[in-house]
C-alpha cells in the first residue's frame, strides 16, 4: 500500500466506523420504549446517520480531500480520550448517572488535554469551575430546556 493511499484509507475506516455507530444509536433511538423518552435522540441520531453515511459515501468514492491522515502520535494522543468515551457510553453513564459521570469523564478529559500546568491549583481550580459550567449548561439543556430522558442512576 502506498503511503498516498493511507490518509485515503485511513479517512473510509473512520468514517465508516462513525456511520456504523450512527446506525447503531439510530436503530436504538427507534426501538427503545417509551417512545417519548426517546423523540429527542431520534430526531438527533436521524441527522448525524445521513450526514455520517453522506461523508463515508463520499470517503469510499474518492470524493473527499483527506489531508496527510493522522500519525501514530496523533492516534496515540486521541486515545486517551476514545477510551474515556468508551467507558463513560457503556458503563459509566447509566451506572452513575448521566450528569454524574458526564462531569467526571469531562473533568478526566479537560485534565487530560489542557495544556495548563498540573503542579499548580489555580489550574485545578479552573479546571473544577469550567466542569460545574459544563454540568449546569448540560443539566439546563436537557432536563429544563429539553424535558428529556438521561439514564438516572446512583445519584441523578
Amino acid at each position: 500500500m502506498s503511503t498516498s493511499s493511507l490518509p485515503r484509507l485511513q479517512h473510509v475506516c473512520a468514517s465508516g466506523l462513525v456511520a456504523a455507530v450512527g446506525v447503531w444509536v439510530a436503530w436504538i433511538s427507534y426501538t427503545q420504549q417509551p417512545s417519548e423518552a426517546f423523540l429527542f435522540p431520534r430526531l438527533i441520531s436521524t441527522v448525524f446517520v445521513v450526514l455520517a453515511l453522506w461523508t463515508f459515501f463520499k470517503a469510499l468514492l474518492g470524493w473527499t480531500k483527506v489531508g496527510l491522515g493522522l500519525s501514530t502520535h496523533d492516534m496515540a494522543n486521541l486515545l486517551p480520550g476514545l477510551v474515556i468515551a468508551l467507558v463513560y457510553v457503556f458503563w459509566a453513564a447509566k451506572a452513575l448517572g448521566f450528569y454524574t459521570a458526564g462531569a467526571i469523564a469531562f473533568f478526566i478529559l479537560l485534565s487530560l488535554y489542557d495544556p495548563a500546568p498540573h503542579r499548580e491549583v489555580r489550574t485545578w481550580v479552573r479546571r473544577a469551575i469550567i466542569t460545574v459550567v459544563y454540568l449546569a449548561v448540560m443539566y439546563g439543556l436537557f432536563a429544563m430546556l429539553l424535558k428529556v430522558y438521561t439514564p438516572r442512576e446512583i445519584l441523578f
